[in-house]
């Protein structure tokens, strides 16, 4: 039995407009492709076969853009019931997810930079450099943190 290519020619449009826009953000072309996809599929969940026909891709480059998009957190894996063949799945919070998952990352980076800090002296120009880059993280988890409490209100708010 074969899937049928895709939805339809406007959300092919918004899949591929999209991951150009994430791929011109920096995330590599074929996971961005894939993500769309899935962002833009029914129920969020697609498997391989599906992918790679409505992508029109090989099921390699499936293959390494969910590694990619697992690897960052943006999807998850699944079995398909009673088979041995995965799913992939984009949750309506995946995105909430992944950045609140950046904060280990920005910890750990703040860390790395501090023993920077140390190693080239703090009252040298790339010591001065990694200060300000130690600050601007620092700055950043706290923000993060206080946006990502935000939503999380919002979203708990009856009617919106």
């Amino acid at each position: 039995m074969s899937t049928p290519p895709g939805p339809g020619d406007a959300v092919d449009a918004f899949v591929e407009r999209f991951a150009g826009d994430m791929a011109e953000a920096g995330m590599p072309r074929m996971p961005a492709r894939v993500f769309a996809a899935l962002l833009a599929s029914e129920d969020g969940v697609l498997g391989s076969a599906d992918l790679s026909a409505r992508l029109r891709i090989s099921p390699a480059a499936v293959s390494g853009a969910v590694r990619y998009l697992s690897q960052v957190g943006m999807i998850a894996r699944e079995r398909e019931p009673g088979t041995r063949r995965e799913r992939y799945r984009v949750r309506n919070d995946q995105l909430y997810q992944a950045i609140a998952n950046r904060d280990r990352i920005l910890s750990r980076w703040e860390a790395t930079l501090r023993t920077g800090v140390d190693a080239v002296g703090p009252a040298t120009g790339a010591g001065e450099r990694l200060i300000e880059t130690v600050e601007f993280f620092t700055f950043m988890q706290q923000e993060l943190a206080g946006m990502l409490e935000r939503w999380q209100a919002r979203q708990r708010q009856p009617g919106d």
